[in-house]
């Protein structure tokens, strides 16, 4: 297609996180240039508000090239966002937001999540109890508002359409996937994951921070603060990582008009490739 890939993965955005994220090397880009990577460092805040705003510009870039935007990546929020719109929610307070994070730290995620509860059954429904910065949020809007997240979720709708698009999603055996994410793992432990946290640590960032929170990162800083041996660290890294793909398929199932493409284990990448093409080739048909 002669274009770009817009990447929409919440992780890929730190700088310096490489192994951890998974961020293709240069050699694997065979030259073709993936934007909305390395935005940010680790302590940095971003969110899906400030995804899309540089992702629609990315976007019209590429529409006044005459070229076709490729969105990849895996982060559900961000792609709903993106195709969709945002909710009419109050903009993030600094000050109830610290305190916040104030909360969690002193007595606990669980204590967070059960305040959400307790005040948006619906949204915590949705949410891990360990996504802090979702529960953060969710509470962040109650306060500043006194109306629940789910109130205002319901009342968009996410019924925007700014875009004509087409959503593929590749699906596998669960029993190949959680081969392949375990090999995945060993893969990203044997080529400098743990030198990567280390250096991330020593440079000041910590381990309370949203990017350090990531899978992956969250074992091993627990492992090299001595919470647990290696062998340890590495079951609850793919245990948790094996949960998280889980919770992704679960959430991509529900996002109505999405394509997906089961991929046998011994089908090759040049015929998934030829498939997704194919597919992209009719949507564009019927765009003409």
């Amino acid at each position: 297609f002669e274009t770009e890939f817009l990447t929409a993965d919440s992780r890929q955005v730190y700088r310096g996180m490489d192994v951890g994220t998974d961020k293709p090397p240069l050699e694997e880009r065979q030259g073709i240039p993936h934007r909305l990577i390395d935005l940010v460092d680790p302590d940095e805040s971003f969110n899906a508000g400030l995804y899309r705003r540089q992702a629609i510009d990315e976007i019209e870039r590429l529409y006044r090239d005459h070229r076709l935007p490729l969105v990849v990546g895996g982060t559900g929020l961000y792609i709903r966002t993106l195709l969709k719109g945002l909710c009419d929610a109050p903009p993030a307070d600094p000050i109830v937001r610290a305190a916040l994070k104030r909360e969690a730290e002193d007595q606990g995620h669980d204590r967070l999540y059960a305040r959400l509860v307790d005040v948006d059954p619906v949204t915590a429904s949705r949410l891990h109890p360990r996504d802090e910065s979702k529960v953060i949020r969710a509470l962040e809007v109650y306060q500043l508002s006194g109306r629940r997240m789910s109130e205002f979720q319901q009342e968009h709708g996410f019924s925007e359409r700014p875009f004509s698009a087409l959503t593929i999603g590749l699906n596998r055996d669960r029993d190949v996937l959680y081969r392949r994410i375990e090999e995945r793992i060993d893969w990203q432990l044997a080529h400098g994951l743990t030198e990567e946290t280390k250096r991330l640590l020593d440079q000041g960032y910590q381990r309370e921070s949203a990017a350090m929170k990531g899978l992956g990162y969250r074992q091993m800083a627990e492992h090299l603060a001595g919470e647990y041996d290696a062998a340890e660290m590495v079951r609850r890294f793919k245990r948790d990582t094996r949960r998280f793909s889980k919770r992704q398929m679960t959430w991509f199932r529900k996002e109505p008009g999405l394509q997906w493409l089961t991929i046998e284990e011994s089908e090759s990448v040049q015929r998934t490739a030829a498939r997704v093409i194919e597919q992209v080739d009719r949507f564009l048909t019927t765009l003409c």
